[in-house]
């Protein structure tokens, strides 16, 4: 994104995959509370009994000017053949296999245990950059009990409070040290970058391949130009596409695909690399929670959508079983009201031809640049049809808008006071500005800003 949409309050979603960080360690060693305090809220469940945390929870950090993903795991434990035990190591084995860096935490008052010992031999052998943190050492006092710690083998141990955030400064200048450089793609500006997210198995990768045989399209024979072994460069009909990172779609093994969970990660890393996102859905099953969740994040990132309705040869249908369908995605998602919706088989091929020139034209309203003299004339247009609301007998004025950035598009309104334009009337003009310019398959960003007196 350009200058202007950071300067008027848009987060930048940069065409690359931000480096990953996993806290881990056994229970109760207040791995989620540093994450809430690196991630300057509290995200994660902090309760003082092992295994509150099931799941891996996900934040964006950011220390020194470096930008990364931090993933919180459950504790590990060994030795016990509980299914939630085993389900939250499963879980923080993904996260390791997933991290750049592991951010590996200890109780400074329990000193060295068993369970931090297997901990530290299982990060010894995924060969990936370790920061040892010894935790609660709240009191100075305490501090010497760091020297234990360094028997477990790692590079020198940073005795920290992740509950009054002492040392938390110095951990993480050793985390930002050890991320590795994330340089943009190498690919043409032309080029749109497309990414299939959705839950495991509802046929991304079948999907994938059927586009990339049934298109008949030309695949780059440059060498290096498959990053990964999972983005593939390929040209159809004259546009050069690249598929992203599509959530472990070959190569990474079926365990990948058994945990949901899992899938939150991967998605939001390829989002962040896409242009346009084809959001998955299983066609059989219909609409879950975690694809609303999936598909809130790409919605957040300001990329462009579509959603993908995968599996319909499988479907028992009726007359209305399509109208149906819809109609429960429109509902479900009626934050993205303005995503295209496809029906396809990547079984069968049935219409997976009609996705790339959907995508195609997403991308192209996604970079969709409206000149200022257009624009104001569709916003005076609509105030003169349906004024913004008096708000204590007091008129609210729109004086004139601009377009500062494209992917996604982003608008700032100069008014007299923002405070007045409520969400309905915000979400009118947005409809105005879509009948008039259509923006299918991209969200659009309308910022508010008080005009300044002339001095």
């Amino acid at each position: 994104m350009g200058d202007l949409w950071l300067e008027y309050g848009g987060e930048e979603f940069r065409q690359m995959s931000l480096p990953v960080v996993a806290i881990v360690g056994r229970p109760n060693v207040g791995k989620s509370t540093l994450f809430n305090r690196i991630a300057g809220e509290r995200i994660a469940i902090v309760e003082d009994k092992p295994g509150i945390t099931r799941d891996r929870i996900y934040t964006r950090g950011d220390w020194s000017g470096r930008h990364f993903h931090v993933i919180d795991t459950g504790g590990l434990e060994f030795g016990k053949k509980d299914e939630v035990v085993e389900h939250i190591r499963h879980q923080a084995e993904l996260a390791i296999e997933e991290a750049d860096v592991i951010l590996f935490m200890v109780d400074g008052h329990d000193g060295v245990t068993s369970t931090d010992e297997e901990v530290s031999r299982i990060l010894h052998r995924s060969n990936k950059p370790v920061v040892l943190a010894v935790n609660k050492l709240d009191d100075v006092k305490h501090h010497e009990n760091v020297y234990e710690f360094y028997r477990l083998g790692f590079d020198e141990p940073i005795g920290i409070s992740s509950l009054h955030g002492t040392g938390t400064g110095d951990l993480l200048d050793a985390v930002v040290d050890r991320l590795p450089d994330r340089e943009e793609e190498e690919y043409d500006s032309d080029t749109i970058r497309v990414s299939i997210i959705g839950r495991p198995n509802v046929g991304k990768s079948s999907l994938v391949n059927r586009i990339l045989g049934e298109e008949r399209v030309i695949v780059s024979p440059v060498a290096g130009t498959t990053r990964d072994a999972v983005d593939t460069p390929f040209t159809h009909e004259g546009q050069d596409y690249v598929i992203v990172d599509t959530a472990g779609m070959r190569k990474r093994g079926k365990v990948y695909e058994t945990t949901e969970k899992y899938s939150v990660l991967r998605a939001l890393r390829a989002i962040e690399r896409a242009d346009v996102v084809l959001i998955v859905l299983d066609g059989t099953e219909g609409v879950t929670e975690q694809d609303k969740r999936v598909a809130g994040i790409a919605h957040d990132a300001g990329r462009g959508a579509v959603f993908v309705v995968n599996k319909w040869d499988a479907v028992e249908k009726d007359d209305q079983t399509m109208n149906r369908m819809i109609r429960d995605i429109r509902q479900e998602f009626a934050f993205m009201d303005y995503a295209p919706i496809l029906f396809t088989s990547a079984k069968t091929g049935q219409r997976v031809r009609k996705t790339l020139p959907v995508v195609k034209e997403v991308a192209e309203q996604h970079a969709l640049r409206v000149s200022t003299s257009v624009l104001n004339q569709v916003l005076q247009d609509a105030v003169m049809s349906t004024p913004p609301p008096t708000v204590n007998g007091k008129r609210t004025r729109i004086y004139y808008g601009t377009q500062v950035s494209v992917k996604p598009p982003v608008f700032v309104l100069f008014v007299n006071d923002p405070e007045r334009i409520h969400f309905t009337y915000h979400r009118y003009l947005e409809n105005q500005l879509r009948e008039a310019f259509g923006f299918i398959g991209s969200p659009i960003r309308i910022l508010l800003r008080k005009k300044k007196k002339e001095t």
